[in-house]
């Protein structure tokens, strides 16, 4: 059984365990990379049956693949910096980034 996600596409959050900020661009219901990934990069081990988010992080060019339980939500956010952002959000209105319209599924 899957979760419901808490967070949503285009919204700005912070890792729990590092302090980055970033924007949520996919979100998966369920962990969906390789159980080496997992053994690798997932030290704390959230659970794989939760959502799980892929974060553009700000002042990166890098971006994340982060559990639900890694993540909260910055509670008054601001723009970030990623050079990816505006191949994937059209701006950043109201405290959230809105996709493209060609990003739309």
């Amino acid at each position: 059984m899957t979760e419901q996600a808490d967070f949503c596409v285009g919204q700005v959050v912070v890792h729990e365990l590092f302090g980055y900020r970033g924007v949520i661009y996919e979100i998966d219901p369920v962990f969906m990379l390789s159980t080496e990934w997992y053994e690798q990069m997932a030290k704390s081990r959230p659970p794989k049956n939760k959502p799980w988010y892929q974060v553009l992080v700000d002042n990166a060019v890098h971006t994340t693949y982060v559990a639900e339980q890694n993540l909260r939500a910055e509670l008054e956010p601001e723009p970030i910096r990623h050079p990816l952002l505006d191949e994937i959000f059209e701006c950043f209105q109201e405290g959230r980034y809105l996709l493209r319209k060609d990003q739309l599924q």
